[in-house]
């Protein structure tokens, strides 16, 4: 027994005196507040999804490399429950008692407006995936990026799809329901601007309440009115509603253009019944997308896949986006004061599985476009812009008797 010892003893003071020390690892804290509660928790839940997906391979492959040193990426988490209030306090606790010098954003552009004020107060960087209202980029702030396309762009596909498809877009209807809240009143912006564009006549333009249950009253007015083009944003709640109440009430439109498609997984959902739907989405498995990290989108729908369990939603990948662009920031800075860190960002100019990433001076990204999938045989298939169709658009929806 002594001999065995003596030999381990022999054997671990050898094994010190020839090999050179580990090299130490130091890890990079960043903060976020999400919605795992409230109305929002189911995309609050792809958001923190797509940050811990990037944050494990950024650090399967390394890390980051800063000034020659190596960094492991960690996140801090606490549940915003959904509350603006909520989320600004639990930011100001994360800068103030945990000391977080870097922030990933919350899931919302109304979370993300409550808690820009308190990073922009102490100049915390924050890369945030999911807040795309326009009127975020209107403020001033210095320390706000956004990996996303600004909410104004999401239907305005919608528009100019029913304007191509027509004769005479002039003579077009347009019904109109969006919830009361940034983001989707900046959608609205965007459609009203390209309905006037095309000489479009709004017929219904309808504010849908923060805590939506139900659509009725919306769609009884559009079955007597007829319009042409019923455009709905009201997150995933809503995209499940509109399906779901057009078919029980058969509203019969012929386009029909939603946002949040895939967070409330409508194909999967409702089969049938959400054929032909129009989807506005940030993100496609299927576009010519790729990097170093990650390979193409599809390989990175497929590692979501096998990792959560379900087709990865965009607002996942765009999620896994910003922890990339922060990865690239840190290392780019060659430092970690915040200061370097936000000008490293501004510079950002950047590909990745998601799309490219450029901000202009407001922190928005300019590179990036949006996309139209249409439920076509319980996928979602790519119909809009032209240079990323995988299908032609399906139209006119056919009326309820012949489906």
């Amino acid at each position: 027994m002594k001999r065995v010892a003596a030999s381990l003893f022999l054997g671990t003071a050898l094994l010190w005196a020839g090999a050179a020390p580990a090299e130490e690892i130091g890890t990079i804290r960043l903060g976020a507040a999400v919605s795992l509660t409230g109305k929002y928790s189911s995309n609050g839940a792809f958001t923190r999804n797509g940050y811990d997906l990037a944050v494990k391979r950024i650090n399967e492959e390394g890390g980051v490399t800063v000034a020659g040193k190596r960094y492991n990426l960690a996140v801090i988490y606490y549940d915003d429950e959904s509350t603006p209030a909520r989320g600004a306090q639990l930011v100001e606790r994360l800068i103030q008692q945990d000391g977080v010098k870097y922030l990933l954003g919350p899931y919302s552009s109304g979370l993300t407006e409550a808690i820009a004020p308190v990073t922009e107060k102490y100049g915390v960087p924050m890369v945030e995936a999911n807040g795309a209202a326009v009127s975020l980029f209107r403020k001033g702030y210095r320390y706000l990026f956004a990996v996303l396309s600004t909410t104004d762009q999401y239907l305005r596909g919608a528009v100019e799809l029913a304007a191509s498809v027509n004769e005479d877009p002039s003579k077009l209807r347009v019904a109109m329901a969006f919830e009361n809240d940034p983001f989707s009143q900046d959608v609205r912006e965007g459609v009203m601007e390209d309905a006037a564009k095309f000489g479009m006549k709004i017929v219904i333009d309808d504010k849908l309440p923060p805590e939506l249950n139900d659509m009725s009253a919306t769609l009884s007015k559009a079955k007597v009115l007829k319009p042409d083009l019923l455009l709905v944003s009201g997150h995933d709640k809503g995209a499940a509603l509109v399906v779901r109440q057009l078919a029980d009430q058969r509203v019969d439109v012929p386009m029909v253009a939603i946002t949040h498609c895939d967070s409330a997984q409508i194909a999967e959902k409702f089969g049938k019944i959400a054929e032909y739907t129009l989807c506005a989405a940030q993100w496609a498995s299927t576009l010519k997308y790729s990097d170093a990290l990650f390979g193409s989108a599809a390989d990175y729908a497929a590692l979501y896949e096998e990792t959560y369990g379900h087709a990865a939603p965009y607002q996942a990948a765009e999620s896994s986006a910003a922890v990339q662009v922060f990865a690239d920031a840190f290392e780019r800075a060659g430092s970690l004061e915040p200061d370097a860190v936000r000008d490293a960002l501004a510079e950002t100019d950047i590909k990745t599985f998601y799309g490219p990433v450029k901000f202009d001076e407001t922190g928005k990204n300019i590179s990036k476009p949006t996309v139209l999938f249409q439920v076509q045989d319980g996928k979602y298939v790519v119909v809009y812009p032209e240079a990323f169709a995988e299908a032609k658009v399906r139209w006119p929806t056919p009326s309820w008797p012949t489906r």
